[in-house]
């Protein structure tokens, strides 16, 4: 199982990185830990969103307790909203030691489904139409997809879908970097275009909050 947390307080964010806490979700049973922080390697990137602001996002793979292991996250920020979501990598990331930083922008997208669109049609458009117009407009190395299936907490109830995208760190300043154009203008704006038609198609144009991160990843219990 796959639980995601999006936390809000600025406070716990350095902690998720520290020992204690991997022990702690170690003891609960949690066998992987992926940790993205919204820090000062990110800053100049785009953030926005009509959520409450993320500060990072924790997701924990466990074959135990979700809520043991949401307890743990839970013991830094107790305000974090959390889910347990379903994995799909059609674009894998590269693997990265055991807490080094992966040399990426990676980007967290917390999805909201239009009231128009029932649930099995918006997934079917999110993931078997949406995914290839996603990677092939863009310049990802990277491409998680975690449609959410049940809200651990009271808030986030309106999240239907998260997504995480790992974009070259040139990113952050270059448009043709972020949308793979190679320095082509009329490549970046056909690029930009084809993007926004289709994730308006499925209410991902407005709506969604979007957190630029560093991403770290652990084996625990090793």
């Amino acid at each position: 199982m796959k639980l995601i947390a999006a936390l809000h307080d600025p406070a716990a964010a350095p902690r998720l990185l520290d020992a204690p806490f991997r022990d702690a979700l170690a003891a609960a049973g949690a066998t992987r830990l992926q940790v993205n922080v919204d820090d000062e390697a990110v800053a100049p990137a785009m953030r926005f969103g009509p959520g409450t602001p993320i500060t990072a996002v924790v997701a924990v793979w466990t074959s135990a307790s979700v809520g043991d292991a949401l307890g743990v996250v839970h013991d830094l920020d107790g305000t974090a909203d959390a889910w347990l979501v379903e994995e799909r990598e059609p674009l894998v990331p590269p693997a990265v030691a055991d807490g080094e930083r992966a040399d990426a922008l990676a980007n967290y997208a917390f999805l909201r489904r239009p009231e128009a669109m029932d649930h099995a049609a918006w997934r079917s458009d999110w993931l078997d139409r949406h995914t290839r117009v996603a990677i092939d407009t863009q310049g990802t190395f990277g491409y998680v997809q975690n449609p959410v299936l049940e809200v651990l907490t009271p808030g986030g109830h309106d999240v239907a879908g998260i997504v995480e995208e790992l974009f070259p760190m040139a990113a952050l300043g270059d448009q043709h970097a972020f949308y793979g154009s190679g320095g082509d203008d009329a490549e970046l704006q056909r690029r930009f275009t084809e993007l926004m038609d289709s994730c308006a198609r499925f209410g991902a144009a407005d709506g969604l909050d979007l957190v630029p991160t560093s991403r770290y990843c652990f084996l625990l219990g090793t």
